[in-house]
């Protein structure tokens, strides 16, 4: 699981949050919004649980929603191990990074977005 961030037209940051199944890689959810704390986090993963089933662990960086108390309490409460990977190696989560690459190269540097909508709708297809 991670980010990809862009900027709309009027300068409006955006993130993309990408979870990838590392077994099969096969991606079970692209969420995109303006922000996304660790509530939101957990609310898709629910959301990827109920459509995909639980997963074992999960693995990600050292960004601030993954660190927060909420989803690393919300993790141990579903039986989910946290695999964080080391500072600045990204490598180490490599699927994801891959991903994250072909999805910046292919859709958000191909495109100037006005608003989320078009960025959601470039994604979903």
């Amino acid at each position: 699981m991670d980010f990809v961030s862009d900027v709309l037209t009027n300068g409006r940051r955006f993130r993309v949050q990408n979870i990838i199944d590392d077994f099969n890689r096969e991606v079970v959810a692209m969420e995109v919004s303006t922000s996304m704390p660790a509530e939101r986090v957990i609310r898709i993963l629910e959301r990827v649980i109920w459509c995909s089933g639980k997963p074992e662990s999960i693995r990600v960086d050292n960004g601030p929603e993954f660190i927060a108390d909420l989803f690393k309490s919300w993790c141990s409460g579903n039986g989910i191990e946290i695999k964080y990977i080391q500072p600045g190696k990204p490598t180490q989560n490599r699927f994801i990074e891959r991903f994250n690459g072909s999805y910046r190269r292919g859709i958000l540097d191909a495109y100037l977005f006005d608003n989320l909508y078009q960025v959601r709708e470039l994604t979903q297809h």
